[in-house]
């Protein structure tokens, strides 16, 4: 067999053989003219009215004079219940695009429904750069701060990490403008509300002079790679972990600055058959006689690297699609946590091959972000196919986080209340009563969130 790429690997052909087609599965639903469903096609919704803004003004003029319940939606990449509604769902694609910038201190205004993927040729054509970005980037930009939507790096926060500014419209229509120095408290809520204090409009971040990355892949022993984890993660400006379930073995990603050409070429159709006849091979043997299987398949997987525009390697296009449960837990946790998942796996012999993913993120000082406090995290995610039951499998492991004082990611699917929420995250409280002091009646709250502030219907 010829050695494969990490392209191959992880590319959406490949995909597509690896964790199954769910397109057509989705497509073929047919719903009522009025209906919502998120990007998994998972979280279903019958909401009795859509409203979307085309301006501010008409935004507040609409939370002031409309009444019942109301959920903000952005691309719906959120895995878990933030929108459904049976009230209005309020719409924010036409708030989109740049507003402003500043050159000299890398700063850019953007309305709060423009799509991540939108932003990067953007900032690129007025010299900037986003310091970080998530592995898919077609959320929209309040999505991805509401949820502390992350990428990777031990010295990179979550996207609201670096907002320095934002617009809150609350439900009474009421304008707020806030920023560290102004309502310091309401704007470390507002950074990562969860769509519960109202809408952001617009959003300025901090930004840098624009870059491009080399990113290194090649595939190695998953006890090897844990055990020099954090001398990769000093030694490079990204690194993380696809660790395969079932076998011995990680991809590795490292991603690093560079001025070198750029050199970022589409997987060939040879490349993407011999993984797709390799995968086929062994998707019916039964889990417990997979690992020789994978390893093999692994082996062949030689190293790769690939040069772009800092925006381009840091995000990808995922069509395939899934549903995905995120925790992250304490640095000094992270390399047990992820070992006991991955035991738990084999021992429990679940019938899964979708890949894990291991990476660190920096502390920032939000009041709800999965690292916010005093110490950096390591975030961990599992997936499951969207044609599949996700539940037996994401019930199996969720426990596993508890156990290492795992935070759960807000736009992951999780179980957690607001019981358990207020001792893993030390201004949960604050939060809370900032929430109901904006919203006394409760309009901007679902049956989800409900539960996750502990409020009662």
């Amino acid at each position: 067999m010829s050695k494969l790429t990490r392209r191959t690997f992880l590319g959406n052909t490949a995909l597509a053989a690896f964790f199954g087609t769910t397109s057509s599965a989705l497509s073929s639903v047919q719903d009522p003219p009025l209906s919502w469903r998120n990007w998994s096609g998972g979280e279903v919704s019958y909401p009795k009215s859509r409203f979307s803004p085309a301006t501010e003004e008409q935004l507040a003029r609409f939370f002031a004079t409309s009444l019942g319940s109301l959920r903000p939606v952005g691309s719906g990449h959120s895995f878990s219940a933030l929108v459904p509604t049976d009230g209005h769902l309020v719409v924010i694609d036409q708030l989109s695009g740049l507003l402003a910038q500043d050159e000299t201190r890398h700063l850019a205004t953007f309305a709060a429904g423009t799509r991540l993927s939108d932003m990067g040729p953007v900032l690129a054509g007025v010299g900037q750069g986003m310091l970080n970005l998530p592995d898919i980037d077609r959320q929209t930009l309040a999505g991805a701060t509401a949820t502390a939507t992350h990428g990777t790096g031990i010295d990179f926060k979550c996207l609201s990490g670096y907002v320095t500014g934002l617009r809150l419209i609350t439900v009474d229509g009421g304008v707020r403008d806030l920023d560290v120095s102004s309502q310091p408290d309401l704007f470390a809520a507002a950074c990562v509300s969860l769509g519960a204090l109202g809408v952001v409009s617009r959003m300025t971040l901090q930004n840098r002079a624009a870059y491009r990355l080399k990113q290194t892949t090649w595939v190695e022993k998953t006890s090897t790679l844990l055990q020099d984890f954090d001398s990769h993660t000093s030694a490079h400006r990204h690194f993380e972990l696809f660790p395969l379930v079932h076998s011995d073995y990680s991809m590795a990603l490292a991603t690093d600055e560079t001025d070198e050409a750029i050199n970022n070429p589409a997987a060939s159709p040879e490349e993407d058959a011999a993984f797709d006849n390799a995968m086929r091979g062994f998707m019916m043997i039964p889990p417990s006689l997979r690992r020789p299987l994978i390893n093999t398949l692994a082996e062949q997987i030689g190293p790769s690297e690939r040069v772009d525009v800092s925006y381009k390697i840091l995000s990808n296009i995922r069509n395939n699609r899934f549903n995905e449960m995120e925790y992250s837990v304490p640095v000094e946790a992270g390399a047990d946590c992820l070992k006991e998942i991955l035991a738990t796996i084999i021992d429990k012999q679940v019938d899964v091959v979708f890949p894990l993913e291991y990476r660190y993120v920096c502390r920032d000082d939000t009041m709800l972000s999965m690292s916010s406090g005093d110490e950096d995290h390591a975030a961990i995610s599992i997936h499951r196919v969207a044609t599949e039951d996700y539940r037996p499998y994401f019930d199996l492991i969720e426990p596993i986080f508890w156990k290492y004082g795992g935070r759960p990611h807000w736009g992951k699917i999780h179980s957690l209340g607001a019981g358990q929420l207020a001792s893993l995250y030390p201004r949960f409280n604050e939060f809370t009563a900032i929430r109901k002091a904006l919203d006394p009646q409760g309009r901007l709250l679902n049956v989800h969130l409900r539960k996750v502030f502990g409020e009662t219907i």
